[in-house]
């Protein structure tokens, strides 16, 4: 049976000394430390797939927290059942004694409590994104009944765009001689023409 540790950071220039030194505390030398310094969004990372080709039946797995493992709750909790019942390693969260797969409570596994525990942090952070998605709806739809606009604001229609649209009007040019005329493109000047219409 071995330890090893996994450590993640999501960027090159942030700090690991925390996750290593919490390694270090619990007798993991910097060996058998497997260190990724990029996002958690998926597990396609060097050193999380290295270490997974070192991990044998037995051995035991320690990470600082469950976000190091990974952002996605339904990822991670994939990834836990691969490594706890397909490569049957013990698995232990230093920041979450919930998390520890060697426990045992009144003969029920810390396999069976772990995997209770990440299913509901799954359902709790899926529920926060609805809740999420569906505040950023209700802050969108109310902005724009106040009448604010998202995105770019539009262009100026110039002083002398008049003029080239009464030209068009009257079919002496085409739209894309109008924007020329106007130093603009012709997806331009079709919007100023809409505007300039619904406006009249």
């Amino acid at each position: 049976m071995k330890k090893y540790a996994y450590i993640r950071v999501s960027s090159k220039d942030q700090n690991i000394a925390r996750q290593v030194e919490a390694m270090k505390s619990i007798g993991i030398s910097e060996k058998d430390m497997f260190i990724d310094k990029q996002s958690g969004k998926d597990f396609f990372r060097e050193q999380y797939q290295l270490l997974l080709k070192k991990l044998e039946s037995g051995d035991e797995l320690y990470i600082k927290s469950i976000d190091r493992l990974g952002r996605d709750y339904d990822e991670i909790q994939e990834q836990w059942r691969y490594l706890t019942k397909k490569i049957n390693i013990d698995m232990i969260v230093l920041d979450f004694p919930l998390l520890d797969t060697r426990n045992q409570v009144n003969g029920i596994t810390g396999k069976f409590i772990a995997d209770l525990v990440l299913q509901i942090l799954s359902y709790v952070a899926q529920v926060e994104r609805e809740n999420t998605k569906q505040r950023q709806a209700e802050g969108i739809r109310i902005a724009k009944e106040k009448g604010i606009q998202f995105g770019r604001p539009p262009i100026p229609i110039p002083n002398e765009f008049e003029e080239i649209y009464q030209l068009w009007k009257e079919n002496k040019i085409s739209k894309r001689k109008g924007a020329r005329l106007l130093n603009t493109n012709h997806n331009t000047f079709t919007n100023w023409i809409k505007r300039y219409e619904n406006d009249r």
